[in-house]
């Protein structure tokens, strides 16, 4: 699923490129600059998060952290992007749209696996992870689908409702930001991560930040950042 959410990414940003004037093959390199950051970064944040682990968790498939796997996808395909000749700003829009998707089909991963369930619930829809992570036999959230679900409602409305919008290059991403930081907010308050400061988990903190960062960047590149060029279509 990991390998899915990659792909299917990588489709939506080999579209998206096309519709922002950067070169559709320039996403095979960065596709592969993503997978080595995000990786990275999501085993680094969860044996962070889980010390006691390390190292025998290092080089194990399982264990892997999405806020860690975002950072250091960005970190990796931001240095790709500058030693390029493309445009850092038109590539941040596209991948608005390409990590929604991702994060979408990697959630579907986590559900088929029993994985980041929420607490129980009596609601009809609840479900039972007896193989989960932690395992569980009382009904719970589905909170991997709640997940997926919310991410394909942001993916919609990043291409069709907010990139019209825009008349500048780089402000979808920090969008984004806004709209992912609000969702996992909320999520965490049925989820079985532990609270911390003020009684808010370091998701919830991390989410906070992607929120305040999110509208800074979206108001910063509205306002000062390069006008669309011709290659960009309506409805893009």
């Amino acid at each position: 699923m990991v390998a899915l959410a990659f792909m299917g990414a990588g489709l939506i940003a080999h579209w998206q490129f096309g519709k922002r004037g950067v070169r559709p093959d320039f996403i095979f390199g960065l596709l592969i600059a993503a997978v080595i950051g995000g990786i990275a970064g999501a085993k680094i944040h969860y044996l962070i998060l889980h010390p006691a682990e390390w190292p025998g968790n290092l080089l194990s498939g399982s264990g892997l952290v999405w806020f860690g796997g975002m950072f250091g996808a960005i970190v990796v395909v931001a240095i790709v992007t500058k030693l390029s000749k493309e445009s850092f700003a038109a590539v941040m829009d596209a991948g608005a749209a390409a990590v929604s998707v991702g994060y979408a089909i990697g959630r579907l991963g986590c559900f088929l696996r029993g994985c980041d369930h929420g607490v129980p619930t009596d609601l009809p829809w609840g479900m039972v992870f007896p193989e989960g992570l932690p395992p569980t036999t009382v009904k719970v959230h589905p909170t991997q689908l709640y997940e997926s679900a919310a991410m394909l409602v942001i993916f919609v409305l990043i291409v069709w409702v907010f990139s019209p919008l825009f008349k500048r290059k780089g402000p979808l991403f920090f969008v984004w930001a806004v709209l992912a930081g609000i969702e996992r907010l909320l999520i965490e308050f049925i989820r079985t991560n532990q609270a911390g400061a003020l009684g808010l988990t370091q998701q919830q903190w991390i989410a906070v930040v992607m929120i305040v960062v999110g509208l800074l960047g979206t108001w910063w590149f509205a306002t000062h950042g390069n006008p669309k060029d011709s290659l960009v279509k309506s409805g893009a």
